[in-house]
């Protein structure tokens, strides 16, 4: 790699444009997105935002904090790591390796809810099972402008990004956040009742084998869920009764062969079940409700 570096250092006072395609070049077997993670990476080295970079670049150099930043990468740290925010919606959120990366697909949920009461009274009380970053809890709250929310998880790490980020975000004032373990007895004693939950609960296969990114950087206790990943539906499926509004409707983040398992573990509970797809066609969300003011 020190042809790239010494490529690097040799255009620092030559604008941005070289820096880039030898940085693009680097991650090329790195990243499917390689020029978005080198002009994340530079800007962030820089200090200003990507859009305000890419409009100076021609008369910017690129400081030498950038090349520990692409050695990181090059590393297989993920961007939203090495920078400390991620894209969500249309959010910006702090991340550290305490939470799973928010990532695009699971704003399927936040398009199911939209969806759902789009033609209904619009919820007063969400919840976020196993919040993480706070990510969906904090989208939904930009989304129902005049609901109230609490999200759980139970790594006290993770609850720290996610008040950081509600305060950031300046909804602190309607979002909680409170440790809950639901693999312990007792977890959902004074939850609910509320009108939409949400949820992305680990759903990974034990034996399945993850991108060097993921496995080496993001917290396997928010990735695996025993041998076929339903071990948490399990628990919180039938849990729900004890914290859903009878009129109200649950969504949950699914794997891509699990929707056939996890619509059975609803049936068996006695919700009625729907699936939705993502928009590159995969199953995606299952959604839970009891016919009520359907």
């Amino acid at each position: 790699m020190g042809f790239i570096y010494g490529a690097i250092y040799g255009r620092m006072m030559t604008g941005l444009a070289p820096v880039l395609r030898e940085a693009t070049a680097a991650l090329e077997g790195i990243s499917p997105t390689p020029r978005l993670d080198a002009e994340l990476l530079l800007a962030h080295a820089l200090g200003i935002d990507r859009s305000a970079m890419l409009l100076l670049q021609h008369d910017l150099s690129a400081p030498e904090s950038f090349t520990d930043l692409l050695t990181r990468r090059l590393a297989d740290e993920p961007v939203a790591y090495i920078t400390g925010v991620q894209a969500f919606w249309d959010l910006e959120l702090c991340v550290t390796p305490n939470v799973l990366i928010p990532r695009a697909d699971s704003e399927a949920l936040l398009e199911a809810a939209m969806d759902w009461f789009s033609a209904k009274d619009q919820p007063m009380r969400i919840a976020d099972l196993g919040t993480g970053s706070g990510a969906l809890l904090l989208a939904a709250l930009s989304i129902f402008p005049d609901a109230v929310g609490i999200g759980i998880d139970a790594s006290a790490g993770a609850l720290t990004v996610a008040r950081d980020n509600a305060q950031r975000l300046r909804c602190a004032d309607r979002a909680r956040f409170e440790m809950r373990d639901w693999t312990q007895a007792g977890w959902s004693e004074g939850l609910g009742p509320f009108d939409l939950i949400l949820c992305n609960p680990p759903y990974i296969e034990d034996s399945f084998i993850l991108a060097p990114m993921v496995s080496a950087h993001e917290p396997h206790s928010a990735l695996f869920a025993g041998a076929d990943g339903l071990n948490d539906y399990r628990i919180l499926i039938p849990s729900l009764r004890d914290f859903l509004d009878p009129g109200g409707v649950a969504f949950f983040e699914i794997g891509y062969n699990q929707a056939d398992s996890v619509c059975a573990l609803g049936a068996e509970a006695g919700y009625l079940t729907e699936l939705r797809h993502d928009l590159a066609g995969n199953p995606r969300v299952i959604r839970f409700s009891l016919g009520i003011e359907e």
